[in-house]
């Protein structure tokens, strides 16, 4: 089995395979990790479940949370209880025909686990059979649904390891490492996102498969294309405009060098789409502007409004070995880029600008400020790679397993016409 352009999706594989009985699931079950109606859509597993719903119904399980809310947060400990009280008040909701999306009740934290974990089975079984989901396919990308599974008696388990989730600022570490050790074990399929951590960890799954993310490529480059169509509130920002697109979480962004390289450019507006997890006594710089989150369908507008985008990350463990779905967005809206460094670049050598201190970057922003971006280049790196054309590589490779969804004729035909993995990397 092939990525696009002939690039290798690697695979360790187990003894069964291709020639095995196909057996058949009736839907999809996904614990996501994050809730559809308060977190940003682009995400790997609310992609892949909106690219699936085309072909099963899908139940979207919103996240049932890894980390416990707590005080010393805030305002934001206010803003992420009612955000999910008003999340569980929507119970199901059919966003449309096959594709579900869920609030199960569940208290965070191990107490609360211990309390709740027995009904969440229950919930998400009722709630499936009314999605019209018996067999299901249960896509796991919140290592604390590990406990779930079983009870649930899928016909298949997929497990994403997009990130270092025992990383995540306030976890139980040891509680989300011993999810993810059963979930390797459990899961008839691990994916990947990251090649570093595919690397790092292939050889602990039954099965690993590396699929990147994908990208909305005609929505954003149409984005890109559309000149001075931008949303009002940043149009009223005098340019240069640079712009970071995405959530301002502490595990991930570095506000210190933002603020560094903010105050190095005086001249410069710098624009902050997203949700904001920092701590309340975070003040930035008069030359930056908070947004706030925006609607997925929105996103690309406000990028292509910018003169350049920007990836400001920390440098942790949690960052090695990520692979940012924004980047591809960047890269296809065909703006110039500058980042601080992470693994997945070097497949992007000459698209971005990689940098570290505060001085450089703020000197490589002045640079791709007055700089005409690779447009061409940038997009054709991405223009196959789109949330349709991995979500058949994962198809592809759950044929390969033995399963398929229910009346896909056409799937196992393919599977049994040649249909084969490529080498491992």
């Amino acid at each position: 089995m092939t990525g696009v352009k002939g690039q290798p999706i690697a695979a360790t594989r187990p003894e069964q395979g291709a020639g095995a009985e196909a057996r058949e699931f009736d839907g999809v079950i996904c614990f996501g990790g994050g809730d559809w109606w308060y977190h940003n859509r682009g995400h790997y597993d609310m992609q892949m479940m909106r690219e699936l719903s085309a072909r099963v119904p899908v139940l979207f399980v919103n996240s049932i949370g890894m980390r416990v809310p707590r005080i010393a947060e805030g305002a934001m400990f206010l803003r992420r209880i009612a955000r999910k009280i008003r999340s569980l008040r929507r119970g199901l909701v059919a966003v449309n025909e096959r594709f579900h999306v869920f609030s199960p009740f569940v208290l965070p934290g191990p107490l609360g686990v211990r309390v709740s974990g027995p009904l969440l089975p229950r919930q998400v079984r009722r709630a499936a059979r009314r999605a019209g989901i018996r067999r299901p396919l249960v896509w796991i990308s919140c290592p604390p649904a590990a406990a779930a599974v079983d009870a649930l008696k899928p016909v298949a388990v997929i497990y994403q390891r997009t990130d270092r989730y025992e990383a995540f600022t306030g976890v139980d570490e040891a509680r989300i490492r011993e999810a993810d050790r059963y979930l390797k074990q459990r899961a008839d399929l691990t994916l990947f996102c990251s090649r570093s951590l595919f690397e790092l960890e292939r050889n602990a799954c039954r099965r690993a498969l590396l699929v990147d993310h994908g990208v909305d490529f005609d929505m954003f480059a149409a984005a890109g294309d559309a000149g001075d169509d931008i949303p009002a509130d940043l149009a009223s920002i005098p340019r240069p405009r640079v712009g970071f697109i995405g959530g301002l979480d502490r595990h991930t962004f570095d506000a210190d060098l933002f603020d560094a390289v903010a105050g190095l450019l005086p001249d410069v507006r710098f624009v902050l789409v997203g949700a904001c997890s920092l701590p309340d006594s975070w003040r930035p710089g008069r030359n930056v502007h908070l947004l706030g989150q925006r609607a997925y369908s929105e996103v690309p507008r406000y990028m292509a409004g910018c003169d350049a985008l920007i990836m400001p990350w920390n440098d942790n463990e949690w960052i090695k070995v990520c692979n940012p779905v924004k980047l591809k967005e960047y890269l296809a809206v065909g703006r110039p880029i500058v980042s601080t460094p992470f693994d997945e670049l070097v497949r992007y050598q000459g698209l971005v600008r990689v940098v570290q201190t505060p001085e450089l970057f703020a000197r490589a922003i002045r640079d791709a400020l007055s700089e005409p971006a690779d447009t061409a280049a940038m997009r054709e790196r991405v223009e196959n790679e789109t949330w349709t054309a991995k979500a058949e590589q994962i198809l592809g490779e759950i044929v390969d397993l033995g399963f398929q969804p229910a009346g896909e004729v056409c799937i196992i035909q393919r599977a049994a016409s040649g249909h084969s993995a490529g080498a491992a990397v």
